[in-house]
C-alpha cells in the first residue's frame, strides 16, 4: 500500500509538472509569434538580401550573386587581383575596431562606476529614496535628447564645457570636441558613460539587495575590514548579477547608433558598424552591401556574447544558485 501511495504521489507530481510546462508554453506562444514577426523574419530577409544585388529602388528584383558582397575578386589583364567586398573593406574594419573599442571602454567604466554607485545606494542613509530616483534621471532621458544636450555643451564656441575648462586653466583654447578627430571618441564615451551608468547601478543594486544581511553582521562581529568584506563577500555574491548586467550593456553598446549618428555623424574615428551599415543601406543605395554588413554585425555581436558567456562562465539559468 505504501509503494502504491508513493507511486501515485510521484505520478501526480509528474502530471503537475507537465501541466505547468504546457501553461508556460501557452503563455510564451504570443511572445514567440511576435518575435518571429518583428525579429526573426527581418533578420532572415537581411541575410537573404546580403547574397543578392538588391537595390533600395528595386527590393524585389535582385539576383542571387552568392558571396560577392562579402568577398569578391577580379583578375585584371595584367594578372593583378582586385579584392572587393565587406570582408576586405578597410572602412568596415575601421568601424569594427571603433565599435569594439567603444563597447569595451564604455562597458568597463560603466560597470565600475555603476557598482560604486550601487554600493552607496545600498547603504542606509536619510533621503536614500530621493537619491535613487535622482540617479536614474540621465538614463531616463531619451538618447537623442541627451545627444543634442551634450552636443551644445561640447560646442567649441557656445559650449559650457569649454568655458568651465578655460576658467579652470585645464585648456588653453576652445576645443571642438565632437569635430576634432583626437577628441571625437572621447566625447562620445563621456556622454554614453554619463547616460548609461545609472542603468548598471540599478542592476548592481538589485544584486546587492539579494545578499543576506546576516553575512555582513557576522563579518562585522568578527572584525573583518570593509575592504576584505567587499572582495571576499560582496563581489563574489554579486558577481552573477554583475555578469548578466554586463551582457545586457555589451549588447546595447555593440549596436550603438543613435548617439554616434547625432554627435559625430561624419567622423571616421567614431563610425560604428551600425552607422556604416545604415549609410550603405540608405544613403549610398547599396542595399545588398549594407545587408551584408548588417549580417556581419549580427554575427560579431553573437560571437562576442557567446565568448563572454563561455569565458566568464555566466549562468543564465539560475540552476547553480538554487
Amino acid at each position: 500500500m505504501a509503494i502504491a501511495t508513493g507511486g501515485q504521489s510521484a505520478s501526480q507530481r509528474s502530471d503537475l509538472q507537465q501541466s505547468r510546462i504546457r501553461a508556460a508554453r501557452w503563455f510564451l506562444a504570443p511572445m514567440i509569434v511576435v518575435l518571429l514577426c518583428v525579429a526573426a523574419w527581418p533578420l532572415a530577409r537581411t541575410v537573404y538580401f546580403s547574397f543578392t544585388n538588391t537595390s533600395l529602388t528595386n527590393l524585389y528584383g535582385g539576383e542571387w550573386i552568392g558571396f560577392d558582397n562579402y568577398l569578391n575578386w577580379r583578375t585584371l589583364s595584367s594578372g593583378r587581383v582586385i579584392f572587393r567586398g565587406t570582408l576586405v573593406d578597410p572602412d568596415w574594419w575601421n568601424a569594427v575596431w571603433n565599435t569594439l573599442r567603444f563597447a569595451i571602454v564604455s562597458v568597463g567604466f560603466e560597470t565600475v562606476l555603476g557598482l560604486m554607485i550601487a554600493l552607496v545606494l545600498n547603504a542606509e542613509f536619510r533621503g536614500r529614496g530621493l537619491v535613487r530616483a535622482a540617479i536614474l534621471v540621465p538614463w531616463a532621458i531619451p538618447t537623442i535628447v541627451s545627444a543634442r544636450l551634450w552636443g551644445w555643451m561640447l560646442h567649441d564656441q557656445f559650449g559650457i564645457i569649454n568655458d568651465i575648462l578655460l576658467k579652470l586653466g585645464l585648456i588653453s583654447h576652445k576645443i571642438a570636441w565632437t569635430a576634432n578627430p583626437d577628441t571625437a571618441m572621447l566625447a562620445v564615451l563621456v556622454v554614453d558613460i554619463w547616460k548609461t551608468t545609472p542603468f548598471m547601478a540599478l542592476l548592481c543594486l538589485a544584486g546587492l539587495q539579494m545578499i543576506p544581511r546576516d553575512i555582513y553582521e557576522a563579518a562585522r562581529v568578527d572584525g573583518v575590514h570593509p575592504i576584505k568584506v567587499f572582495f571576499y563577500i560582496t563581489l563574489p555574491l554579486v558577481r552573477p548579477a554583475l555578469m548578466v548586467a554586463v551582457i545586457f550593456r555589451l549588447l546595447d553598446a555593440m549596436r550603438i547608433f543613435d548617439l554616434i549618428y547625432v554627435l559625430t555623424p561624419n567622423s571616421t574615428q567614431t563610425k560604428t558598424m551600425s552607422v556604416i551599415a545604415r549609410e550603405n543601406l540608405i544613403d549610398f543605395d547599396k542595399f545588398a552591401y549594407g545587408s551584408a554588413q548588417s549580417t556581419l554585425l549580427f554575427l560579431i555581436i553573437g560571437a562576442s556574447v557567446i565568448a563572454y558567456i563561455r569565458l566568464g562562465r555566466v549562468d543564465l539559468t539560475g540552476e547553480d544558485h538554487r
